[in-house]
């Protein structure tokens, strides 16, 4: 299990890009697919591909079987389940042999060197010339698989993973002159420690402020800027003046836009909600289609998850991932662990994961946020699809297979499908029963109504698929958005892309406790404050690159929601209110007009919120959850009480990431969901 450490980076004479990485990557594109790198590595694999023949790869691979066996560290028995596994998988002997458990990565490596005939260096114990890596491209290093170690006496010591070809020997020359080569062999795991410890300025600088080279239009790192801040000061002045000079007719226009705007939202959800009832208009895929996949053609899956603090749940995530029907030996799985959390890292290694499971360390510095780790983990990512889950998230087992179908059925402009969330503990708790009733309406009604009118869909934080090449054309996570999975899905919209829906579940743990709620919520309220800013930017170009369509979904969805949840206490304050001093305050503030719609949000408007939530029990037949669907509008003052604190933070701490305690529920969560809610766990 490695990962970096901080360490100052090597100093001295050296090109300016070595001696700073981090502007070496500022003058760089965010994506791996830049013309003339995307060449080099494509002549690199296929001189790779045509050094070694296919009798060659079966000679090399039985030679490996039988050397590991003649050496003790592998018993015929088990070599023989790997060759099967092998054929029918298509998959790397090695790989298997690692991903079963039967070698460890670096005994096979160790193997491998003596077969290729090149030393084994461990670059553990001969740490990397910082100076020399850095004259490298370090996504090519990643890409394939070496790094250059040291100077020995004029010539260069270069540690591969993967055997030694031309290709790589030339552009070595390319890059540091008509040098001699010496090949030596090392993990993949010590190559990307070395590259972590050689580029970690560059590399946090890269998750931090990647976007914001980009685009900085398209990074929440400014709040506001000059024409929104001074549009807020001249509301608030015109505001302010109208109570002064037009009293009364201010302050009905305020009444009359604050429910015109509520009701706009609801019969926005409404209509949504409808689409989303007909579950044909999901994109289904069913259990005939995954069973008819075969091992050989399922590609390489990368799966981050991001934890911090997460000790006490790290032992059943584990577990979790372990129970993915995708071959073991096509997984690779990133733990991506802050700095500062060697509780987490020690829970880790105590639950004596996999060698699937790769430790990658996330650098400390601001903001410390999940967007910024998914960024370190993307670099790092080798796999052709890309998920992401939570500590505590229990997908379903075939739910990579089912991802894999769908981007195979999408169009090419597909980025991203999104499973469903829901949980494990409905039961627990009235909090808890509110919680799942709103992910049930959210997950199985709005992002499939979204879908099926084409609009704009804001991702969810876990279970979200990726083809990986796109993700990193869009510049990946925006680590400054503390709701960055909504942001990207947007951001994924407004480039062109498509964002999807798949039938299968993610099962969580829902908030039981209501301060760690509040605390969630208000972050999430205030990543859609941030993400409706940054989209609305230069509203001109959003029009002209999303259209009219687009955009009154984004701003009934993204700047409806914190908007509603914010006059929600201003609409019952105003009924109370007028129950109060009806004759005073009902002619005043609420003219026919006023009063009429007034009256319809306080009746119709939230009982179709109500409706709606009833409606969320039925495709998960939850039916003892109907009765808490009455108590819709105090969970909405709950929101209400989330959206002030997130209107506070985003106006003081706009970045500030506030953490969600897991663990915290008395149920089981290895045997529970919302279907069959388990016993509380003893």
């Amino acid at each position: 299990m490695i990962g970096c450490t901080a360490q100052p980076l090597a100093s001295g004479a050296a090109p300016a890009a070595d001696r700073c990485p981090v502007a070496f990557w500022r003058r760089r594109p965010l994506t791996r697919v830049a013309d003339g790198r995307q060449r080099l590595m494509t002549n690199l694999a296929k001189t790779s591909s045509a050094a070694v023949s296919p009798r060659q790869a079966s000679e090399t691979r039985a030679r490996l079987g039988e050397a590991l066996v003649q050496r003790g560290l592998l018993h015929p028995d088990e070599l023989e389940r790997a060759l099967e596994l092998q054929r029918r998988t298509g998959d790397r002997l090695g790989r298997i042999l690692i991903a079963l458990g039967l070698v460890r990565r670096w005994q096979l490596y160790q193997v491998l060197a003596e077969l290729w005939g090149y030393p084994f260096v461990d670059l553990l114990h001969q740490p990397v010339d910082k100076r020399l890596a850095r004259r490298f491209d370090p996504e090519l290093l990643v890409a394939e698989r070496f790094v250059p170690v040291r100077w020995e006496d004029g010539d260069v010591l270069v540690a591969t993973s993967e055997p030694p070809s031309p290709a790589l020997a030339e552009y070595i020359r390319g890059v540091l002159g008509p040098v001699e080569i010496k090949p030596a062999v090392t993990t993949d795991w010590d190559i990307d420690y070395a590259i972590r410890q050689s580029f970690r300025e560059a590399l946090l600088d890269r998750a931090t402020m990647g976007l914001y080279y980009r685009n900085p239009s398209e990074s929440a790192r400014t709040v506001f800027t000059r024409w929104q801040l001074g549009a807020l000061v001249t509301l608030g002045l015109g505001i302010a003046a109208g109570l002064y000079l037009a009293t009364t007719a201010t302050l009905i226009a305020l009444v009359a836009l604050v429910n015109v705007g509520f009701l706009a939202n609801v019969l926005f959800r409404f209509v949504v909600s409808m689409a989303g009832a007909q579950f044909e208009h999901v994109q289904a895929i069913s259990g005939e289609e995954v069973a008819a996949l075969r091992d050989d053609e399922l590609p390489t899956y990368t799966i981050l998850v991001p934890v911090y603090r997460e000790a006490n749940v790290i032992g059943d995530l584990i577990e979790n991932l372990r129970r993915l029907d995708y071959p073991s030996s096509k997984l690779e799985i990133l733990l991506l662990l802050e700095e500062d959390d060697e509780e987490t890292a020690a829970a880790a290694r105590a639950a004596r994961p996999p060698e699937t499971v790769t430790f990658v360390t996330v650098p400390n510095g601001e903001p410390k946020t999940k967007p910024k780790a998914c960024n370190v983990g993307l670099f790092f990512a080798k796999g052709e699809y890309l998920t992401i889950y939570d500590a505590e998230d229990r997908p379903e087992p075939d739910q990579l297979k089912k991802a894999v179908i769908a981007f195979r059925k999408g169009p090419p402009e597909l980025v991203c499908v999104q499973a469903a969330l829901n949980y494990y503990n409905a039961t627990e708790n009235v909090l808890t029963r509110m919680f799942t009733l709103e992910y049930s309406y959210w997950f199985d009604y709005i992002l499939p109504g979204l879908d099926h009118l084409r609009l704009p869909i804001p991702l969810g934080g876990t279970s979200n698929h990726f083809r990986t090449e796109l993700l990193r054309q869009l510049g990946g996570w925006d680590p400054f958005n503390v709701t960055e999975d909504a942001d990207l899905g947007l951001r994924a919209a407004a480039e062109g892309y498509k964002v999807g829906v798949i039938n299968s579940t993610t099962y969580e743990e829902a908030n039981s406790r209501y301060g760690n709620w509040i605390r969630q919520r208000s972050r999430w309220i205030k990543g859609y404050m941030q993400t409706f800013l940054v989209h609305t930017r230069n509203p001109v170009k959003l029009v002209r690159s999303s259209g009219w369509r687009n955009l009154f979904g984004f701003v009934m969805l993204v700047g409806g929601t914190p908007l509603t949840f914010l006059c929600v206490p201003i609409l019952w304050a105003l009924y109370v209110a007028w129950l109060l001093a009806r004759s005073s305050i009902g002619q005043a503030l609420f003219p026919p007009a006023v009063l009429y719609i007034s009256l319809f949000n306080l009746l119709i408007g939230n009982g179709l919120m109500i409706y709606l939530s009833m409606l969320a029990v039925f495709k998960r037949r939850l039916y003892s959850l109907i009765p808490f669907a009455l108590l819709h509008p105090l969970y909405w003052m709950l929101h209400s009480i989330a959206a002030y604190r997130a209107l506070w933070q985003l106006l003081t701490r706009p970045f500030y990431w506030e953490k969600t305690l897991h663990g915290l529920s008395r149920y089981a969560t290895s045997t529970t969901h919302p279907g069959q809610p388990g016993e509380p766990a003893a």
